[in-house]
């Protein structure tokens, strides 16, 4: 039996304390924060409540797996229901789409009767494709852990799957070269963003996105996603999982090349066999790690050079619908601006908020998420460009004022929100620098704006030997399940005591 710390109480850090203590290790989880989930939380104000990260759940097999494998089914737990329609989709031009749940035959007929029988087909094309590069890519690439590139230079099949996959080509080109339709092509675009990246550069191997979530459905869970986190650590707490809230890592003890143990900001030192660092990796390798260790020095390098994550800027609106007349709006709602590249741009080019951004808006039809009949919860999420005062936007000063801004466009699409408004927060990429100890407050840590983007990115198994990250910074990527899966790969390569 292993002696283990972990820190952070993320999805990631709870899905592998779950699996480990299974295995039988002696875990203990060491938060900064007051409460589970990191991101993924359900929070309350007043008497409405949010989901202040994940506002969706796809590919929900995989904690289906993680909760049959270390006790009670996930189904007895926590009440799952698809969303129908996945996706309500609003262009400038004034057209839109409908994505049904669950079903493509239903899909391509929707966008046949919004933009035509070629624009149909050639979302048929994409899902094909994406289908095939799901295929290639999922246990090579998403469910193994990957340790270097000569394996999968060793497979005999290379040749073809790189030709599926085509690493080379960006999902923009891709979209091009398909001849997809400008509206399709922009809903693609914005599967660039489920990662943080530029579609303009991110690889077309991001299209797996549109398969899995057409294949495998986009899910609510009831009181909200952040319910996933609160089932996660009383999972992990009837598995004997110890939590340390209020308690702030603030350096992984090592002797030499190996880590053993972390200290915390009011100078406790606890000797560990093991370390599971659930923290973005940025954050472990430039604070946590002394510059001593020169095992670190190669994932310092490649973090040096990876692109950062974009971020979000979110809006917390609740709304009495005695105060105003309601607008009716699906449970997931994309609005476009009419210049979907000047918002990539500002991004990542000129690093300032964007002017005429996307606006994303979760509106669950969930009657435990709002205290009565006539209101309603609604998170508003647009892009932004991470927080730095150094290089880049400072989002310490002028947040209000664009939160107003978002909220006059809200009204400008004809939602009718400023007459409603009960409740009204935001949240900057600051904020969630601060209470996610994610630098800049990039959501996914590093982007995929690259072939190599995959390399870049940090390994399960640090090669600081006894230590281990987690969650949505590392391979093989961020979003819940991919986190999830983060989780079962260092479960393995930990394995059983």
């Amino acid at each position: 039996m292993a002696k283990i710390s972990i820190i952070g109480a993320g999805i990631g850090g709870m899905s592998a304390a779950a699996r480990l203590a299974k295995n039988g290790h002696n875990i203990t989880i060491f938060e900064n924060s007051d409460r589970s989930g990191g991101k993924c939380r359900t929070e309350w104000f007043g008497d409405y409540a949010f989901d202040t990260g994940p506002s969706l759940l796809t590919l929900p097999a995989v904690y289906r797996d993680l909760f049959l494998k270390t006790g009670k089914r996930l189904e007895h737990i926590l009440e799952l229901t698809p969303v129908d329609p996945a996706f309500n989709y609003q262009f400038a031009d004034g057209k839109s789409v409908l994505f049904p749940n669950l079903s493509n035959p239903k899909t391509y007929k929707e966008i046949e009767k919004s933009f035509g029988k070629a624009a149909s087909v050639g979302w048929e094309e994409i899902i094909a494709r994406s289908e095939r590069m799901w295929e290639v890519s999922r246990e090579p690439f998403v469910e193994s852990e990957l340790k270097s590139i000569w394996p999968l230079l060793k497979n005999r099949n290379l040749i073809k799957q790189i030709l599926e996959i085509a690493p080379f080509t960006s999902m923009r080109k891709l979209g091009n070269k398909l001849n997809l339709d400008p509206h399709l092509q922009m809903i693609i675009d914005r599967y660039a963003t489920y990662t943080g990246s530029d579609p303009r550069t991110a690889p077309a191997v991001l299209l797996t996105i549109a398969f899995v979530e057409s294949t495998f459905g986009a899910w609510h869970i009831k009181g909200g996603i952040g319910q996933l986190s609160v089932a996660l650590e009383q999972r992990c707490r009837d598995l004997g999982v110890n939590f340390e809230f209020n308690t702030q890592v603030e350096n992984i003890m090592t002797q030499g090349n190996r880590a053993t143990g972390i200290k915390t900001s009011d100078g406790e030192s606890i000797n560990s066999d093991l370390v599971v660092a659930n923290a973005d990796t940025e954050y472990v390798y430039n604070k946590l790690l002394d510059k001593s260790v020169s095992a670190a020095r190669s994932e310092r390098r490649k973090l040096k050079v990876a692109t950062k994550s974009l971020s979000g800027f979110s809006l917390l609106l609740g709304l009495d619908n005695s105060k105003g007349s309601p607008v009716h709006i699906n449970h997931h709602n994309v609005y476009f601006p009419k210049d979907y590249d000047a918002e990539f741009d500002e991004i990542f080019t000129k690093k300032i908020p964007v002017n005429d951004p996307t606006i994303y808006i979760c509106a669950p039809k969930d009657e435990s998420m709002v205290s009565s009949p006539n209101k309603e919860s609604w998170f508003v999420l647009v892009n932004a460009p991470r927080h730095n005062p150094d290089d880049g936007w400072n989002w310490n000063n002028g947040a209000a004022e664009y939160a107003q801004t978002l909220i006059n466009k809200l009204d400008q699409l004809g939602l009718n929100v400023s007459n409603r408004i009960d409740v009204m927060k935001y949240r900057t990429p600051a904020d969630l620098e601060s209470y996610a100890m994610a630098p800049g407050g990039s959501i996914y840590g590093t982007s995929s704006n690259s072939a190599i983007s995959a390399f870049l990115r940090s390994k399960n198994r640090s090669k600081v030997k006894g230590l281990f990250c987690v969650g949505g910074s590392t391979h093989p990527g961020g979003g819940l399940p991919l986190v999830a899966i983060s989780a079962e790969i260092v479960s393995n390569a930990i394995g059983k005591a």
